[in-house]
């Protein structure tokens, strides 16, 4: 009886009460939502030089999501286009989480066609959960401002390079994510859906998110393998929230080098290359 009611150590206590640490792909959801991770404000501070905002859309207002402006990076002349987040409280508040409205998405456009009229290069940095999907935004045209500014991205005849430094959500992302050469670090995540909201469509349960996050093929290596992105940017450490200087480092050489392998590439080139990269996203061929 005495053997039998000494139970091991480890049966007594299995966990400590502890959750299992999150594995997978929704390890990496979790990292990219991390709230020590650098954000676009910060990666900004650290990368360039000179940033000079741009504000308002010419039409309705300013949208803090969507930060703009001409800037240097290691003496190259940029514009600058990305989305920020906040990191207190009142800056989530201002920044709407990072989901840009209709106007955030006309200024990043108006942004867009300043840089290609002075020949700069764009870099887009992408970290939002999607665009802002309240009743006010479809009022004026949420839609439409994100179709315009595929069309715009299209249609550039400068050098585009998108980087997802954080979440890349759904047509949020995409309005600034249509690049010559589309990179993402380590820990990012790009996909159609959160895997919250999957889940609650799938399985009728938001629950199920880290099934969703497996299905939806949405880490970097996952990307790298389907094609969708070009380049896996390194982070330092266990992520870019240990190290925001490095973490910044290593992005602006990436940066850096993909502008440098489009420096000569004629305008009309770069387009047809950007047209093409996108057209042939999601095409296969089987065999009978």
């Amino acid at each position: 009886m005495v053997t039998q009611a000494r139970m091991s150590e480890q049966e007594q206590q299995p966990n400590d009460g502890m959750e299992p640490e999150p594995q997978g792909a929704w390890a990496r959801v979790l990292l990219a939502r991390h709230p020590e991770r650098p954000h676009v404000v910060d990666y900004i501070s650290r990368m360039f030089e000179s940033f000079t905002e741009i504000r308002g859309d010419r039409l309705f207002a300013d949208d803090p999501a969507i930060m703009a402006g001409f800037a240097s990076l290691r003496g190259r002349q940029v514009m600058v286009i990305g989305q920020e987040k906040g990191r207190d409280t009142k800056a989530r508040m201002r920044h709407n989480f990072g989901m840009p409205k209709p106007e955030g998405y006309r200024k990043a456009m108006r942004a867009m066609r300043m840089a290609e009229k002075f020949g700069r290069p764009i870099v887009a940095l992408i970290d939002t959960p999607g665009a802002y999907p309240g009743i006010d935004a479809e009022e004026r045209g949420q839609a439409e401002a994100i179709a315009r500014n595929l069309y715009v991205m299209a249609e550039l005849t400068v050098p585009v390079i998108c980087v997802c430094v954080g979440e890349g959500g759904s047509g949020g992302a995409l309005a600034i994510g249509v690049g010559n050469a589309v990179l993402i670090l380590e820990n990012g995540v790009y996909s159609v859906i959160s895997p919250e909201s999957c889940a609650a469509i799938v399985w009728r349960d938001a629950a199920n998110a880290e099934l969703a996050a497996e299905a939806l093929k949405l880490t970097a290596p996952d990307l790298l393998e389907l094609g969708m992105v070009d380049e896996v940017v390194d982070e330092p450490g266990d992520g870019a929230h240990t190290d925001w200087d490095e973490a910044a480092r290593l992005l602006g050489d990436a940066i850096e080098r993909n502008l440098a392998a489009l420096d000569g590439v004629d305008g009309e080139s770069l387009r047809e290359a950007r047209y093409q990269k996108f057209r042939s996203l999601g095409s296969f061929f089987t065999e009978i």
